[in-house]
């Protein structure tokens, strides 16, 4: 395999169109949370989980607007990690480029639990006996070598690889959309809507966000943006791409739940919408469309549980190796990320992402588990795009923005308030490891900064991270006087969700106080132009 030494002196092909970006987006989306989701979103949430899917289509939009107008100013691989060190500088750009490589790669792992627990329904190998979901060492084994395939494949040009992914997408379209056909029209439990009122709650419609994986479905929009070196009309493809997989997606999920309901019988709530069980529930549409007498639709979707959770394990190996290609070029992370293989992919860095990837299906052994963490961690990095649009709007006013969202001083604080409101929803236990996480990789890279590579502490940046302490620490303050996930209820419904829309205005004002200046902002966009 003959490689480049340098990511500078090797581009990276531009060969994504349109429908390739749209799809790498769409398939990133579409994966095992559509498989999954409406189940677990009906047994918190009941009826109301469709309200869940609803709620979460707009937080995402709001998130996507802004990151539509960011990835149309950093036309390059891996152009979240770009738009950190814009805003805030170095400091944070090295932070923020690990805190990412942490929300991608998981993901892949997860939808290889997700492929063996719909298998396991007829090869019981993989999942330990009982409600946990837990892994067996062969259901281990067998994700490792699943994320091995997704990584041998992104090792392909990535025309060939859009190629194959936009052939797999057109069948995730289609088979969710003869799910809510088939379900609909053979289902006769119309009342079930109203059925089993007592066994849940108003609340509920909002920690299913995070909880049953509905921001986790969603989470995908961002690979066209993470192959945004790689078309040739990054300012055109990368928004509509972003803006049309969110809106493709949500379609598709508001409808999957509206019939996953409609084809409940009452006898499958006899003991309230918590206790949800009937035949299949391992491979919930496919136990629907079984007990229904839709056979040729269970064996579908039993097929569909390989490519879907597939498909989106595949993007996102793409999508974070490309950040860890970014990582190389900012001197984030080590060089050798920036090699490229013949096909001018960074073969270094996807080797990465399924190594890490592999050890991720130890501490998270189940699907719903590694959710919570993936989706906290996740929007926990989606929470600087909305700082860092404000302060580029601040900072380079002049700059030319071939798409430019409307009304940005509201929807961006708004995307960041919604951003918090997730992870608080995660619960306490789950924000505890997060952030326990976080406070040990920083602390790692500050002594071997400081002490190791005995580089100068004014180059640190600590000037511009100093408002990540009250922000991460906020959070987790609130989330430890809240009732979800472990927390004291010291703080009830309605009254949490204004205490984290009050912080996080608190902490974008102190984020914009930390953030480069004009001068300082407008020299690292030159830097970046020369890169890829």
């Amino acid at each position: 395999m003959s490689t480049t030494s340098l990511t500078l002196s090797g581009k990276l092909r531009r060969d994504a169109g349109i429908v390739g970006l749209l799809f790498a987006s769409t398939t990133s989306m579409v994966g095992s949370g559509w498989l999954f989701g409406s189940y677990h979103a009906a047994q918190i949430a009941g009826p109301l989980s469709i309200g869940s899917w609803v709620l979460g289509a707009i937080i995402i939009m709001l998130i996507a607007l802004c990151f539509a107008e960011l990835a149309a100013l950093f036309p390059r691989s891996g152009a979240l990690v770009h738009m950190s060190h814009a805003s805030h500088g170095e400091g944070l750009g090295r932070i923020w480029c690990w805190l990412l490589f942490l929300a991608y790669v998981p993901v892949p792992a997860v939808e290889t639990e997700a492929i063996v627990t719909y298998a396991n329904n007829y090869l019981p190998y993989f999942i330990r006996p009982g409600n946990e979901g837990l892994l067996t060492t062969t259901g281990f084994i067998t994700c490792a070598a699943l994320l091995g395939v997704t990584a041998l494949l992104n090792l392909m040009v990535v025309r060939w690889l859009l190629n194959v992914n936009s052939t797999i997408t057109w069948w995730k379209i289609l088979v969710p959309v003869l799910t809510i056909i088939g379900l609909m029209a053979a289902s006769s439990h119309w009342g079930v809507m109203s059925a089993a009122p007592g066994s849940y709650k108003f609340s509920g419609m909002f920690t299913a966000l995070p909880a049953a994986g509905i921001v986790f479905s969603y989470l995908g929009f961002r690979t066209a943006i993470d192959l945004g070196g790689e078309t040739a009309n990054p300012h055109r493809n990368i928004p509509l791409a972003v803006i049309g997989a969110v809106v493709l997606a949500a379609a598709l999920y508001i409808m999957l739940q509206v019939a996953f309901i409609w084809a409940l019988a009452p006898t499958d709530l006899a003991h309230g919408w918590a206790n949800l069980s009937f035949k299949g529930e391992m491979g919930p549409f496919a136990g629907l469309a079984a007990t229904l007498g839709l056979g040729w639709m269970a064996t579908l979707l039993y097929i569909d549980a390989y490519l879907s959770p597939g498909g989106t394990g595949l993007m996102y190996v793409t999508g974070g190796s490309r950040v860890l290609f970014a990582a190389g070029e900012m001197k984030a992370g080590p060089r050798v990320l920036t090699k490229l293989n013949g096909n001018k992919v960074p073969w270094v860095a996807v080797l990465v992402m399924w190594v890490i990837g592999a050890i991720f299906l130890l501490p998270f052994p189940a699907w719903q588990q590694m959710v919570s963490y993936i989706t906290s961690v996740t929007v926990l990095t989606y929470g600087l795009g909305p700082i860092a649009l404000l302060v580029l709007r601040r900072n380079l006013p002049d700059l030319k923005r071939p798409f430019r969202m409307a009304g940005a001083s509201i929807i961006a604080p708004l995307a960041f308030i919604c951003s918090n409101l997730v992870i608080y929803w995660t619960g306490f236990k789950t924000n505890s490891f997060l952030f326990s996480l976080v406070a040990i990789g920083f602390v790692a890279y500050a002594v071997y900064y400081h002490l190791i590579a005995r580089k100068p502490a004014g180059q640190f940046g600590w000037r511009q991270i100093a408002w990540l302490l009250p922000w991460f620490g906020g959070i987790w303050v609130l989330s430890w006087l809240g009732n979800i996930g472990g927390g004291r209820d010291v703080i009830g419904f309605g009254w949490d969700i204004l205490l984290v829309s009050v912080w996080s205005v608190v902490v974008m004002l102190l984020a914009m106080r930390c953030a480069l200046g004009h001068a300082e902002t407008a020299l690292m966009m030159q830097r970046m132009d020369g890169t890829s």
